[in-house]
């Protein structure tokens, strides 16, 4: 290997160091859960976690996918299209399209290999991509991937005032398709769908919704930003996760037309040259919507704690930034501020992760704090209260 790469490789890690900017890993000795038990730390609060209903060491979950592993094995040891496909993934997609009221679903191994799956295989030359600009990375590397003479637009964060222009614009293209997040996972904020969805009508656009982070939170039944704002019927494609609020592990999934699922089993590249999901975590999957169906109070307390603790923080001045969502960030300048303040807070038994560039804007760094319907109200006040004395 080339000494000189290492070298820069070296120094680039170093400088990183030093700037306060570097990443460690933490080792997680216990099951994800409200308290959760750290190498070398101890038990501490876990307010970093994607389990915002509490189901990622759920016993019925954990059940289904044992009981998948002894009736399916480990893994396929294949792609889908060669002899990959389970009855158990088949059981899923069908539950995943009924789910969001879609004629279809496709299950890939991540939400991100559906983005940068999804867009180059249904997409062509002429077509318009528009993309708010806050989008979730896998988003936008799944939309730079589309052929040349597809038409790559981003319009500025939830403004529809720029959407509109741009779709205005672009008219008389061949299609006109609008990408958004359902929650926004650094801002916490949700998609104005109400108001895209409408414009999207007036423009003849598809609509596409990655709701990774509202599936399970959002909506008085959590189907997520599209069911708080009544407009489920109106989104075109959907993506989204299996492993955050439905703690099946792993596993993405598109949900939406016949014609675009069965387009993307002949054309998605991470479709075609992945494996298929362990049948263990597609069971898995399947026993957390069950569980969703079964338990829409789960999303309610889930809501009334993420709205409690949101509150909590205005009152001691901390200045959360606004939404309706779990992801509750606070923004403390400086992306060094953020990883000491995480420290120090981890050091007091709150572990919550601190962002900062480049995954936020330079001097928009922030701690970004995710509630769990698992979250007792003393757990999240210890966190609120810490937080402000570290900081004054």
């Amino acid at each position: 290997m080339s000494s000189a790469l290492i070298t820069r490789l070296e120094k680039d890690l170093n400088a990183a160091n030093e700037a306060g900017n570097y990443k460690r890993l933490k080792s997680i000795v216990s099951p994800i859960g409200a308290r959760i038990k750290l190498h070398g730390k101890g038990e501490v609060t876990l307010l970093s976690s994607n389990d915002y209903l509490g189901f990622a060491n759920h016993p019925e979950i954990i059940a289904a996918a044992k009981k998948a592993l002894d009736e399916y094995g480990a893994s396929t040891a294949s792609v889908r299209f060669i002899c990959g496909t389970q009855d158990v993934h088949q059981k899923l997609e069908q539950e995943l399209a009924t789910f969001h009221g879609t004629e279809s679903a496709l299950t890939y191994s991540s939400c991100w290999a559906a983005n940068t799956g999804l867009f180059s295989a249904i997409t062509g030359p002429g077509d318009v991509i528009l993309s708010d600009e806050l989008n979730h990375a896998s988003l936008i590397d799944g939309i730079r991937m589309t052929a040349k003479g597809v038409i790559r637009g981003v319009y500025k964060h939830s403004d529809m005032g720029d959407l509109e222009e741009k779709l205005r614009t672009h008219q008389n293209a061949d299609s006109r398709m609008i990408v958004t997040d359902g929650v926004f996972s650094m801002e916490g904020d949700i998609a104005r769908l109400d108001e895209i969805v409408a414009l999207a009508k007036k423009y003849d656009a598809i609509v596409v919704l990655d709701d990774s982070h509202g599936l399970g939170v959002m909506g008085h039944t959590g189907l997520g930003t599209a069911e708080h704002f009544g407009v489920m019927d109106q989104i075109d494609i959907f993506t989204g996760t299996l492993g955050k609020a439905l703690a099946a592990g792993t596993g993405g999934f598109v949900a939406g037309p016949k014609p675009v699922t069965e387009t993307l089993i002949q054309k998605s590249r991470p479709h075609l040259f992945s494996n298929a999901l362990p049948a263990s975590v597609a069971a898995a999957g399947r026993k957390s919507l069950q569980l969703l169906k079964q338990s829409p109070e789960r999303v309610t307390k889930l809501q009334t704690k993420a709205a409690a603790f949101r509150a909590r923080l205005n009152e001691l001045n901390l200045n959360p930034l606004p939404g309706d969502s779990a992801v509750v960030p606070v923004i403390v300048g400086e992306t060094a501020t953020a990883i000491h303040l995480a420290s120090e807070l981890l050091d007091r038994g709150i572990f919550v992760t601190g962002f900062g560039f480049p995954v936020v804007p330079e001097g928009e760094a922030r701690l970004r704090f995710q509630v769990s319907a698992a979250h007792t109200d003393g757990q999240l006040e210890e966190a609120a209260t810490l937080l402000k004395d570290l900081l004054n």
